[in-house]
């Protein structure tokens, strides 16, 4: 997914897309921590808990992802 530093006010930003921030559970307001691994910026919840929960949410959908593809049909 790509997107553009846009200037907003006197600072810069990117937009999420909606998607993303529902995938995430996020929304305007949320605070969230921005760090730099090997080159790359990535945006992290600060909810350590929700992290976690994530995580395993993630793990579940790729453990039962044949599964949950036949409920959705």
């Amino acid at each position: 997914m790509n997107t553009t530093i846009r200037k907003i006010g006197n600072s810069e930003g990117i937009i999420i897309p909606k998607e993303v921030l529902d995938r995430l559970g996020l929304k305007a307001g949320d605070s969230v921590a921005l760090d730099e691994e090997a080159g790359r910026l990535v945006l992290k919840p600060l909810d350590d808990d929700f992290a976690r929960q994530m995580d395993h949410a993630e793990r579940f959908m790729e453990r039962y992802k044949t599964t949950l593809k036949k409920l959705a049909e």
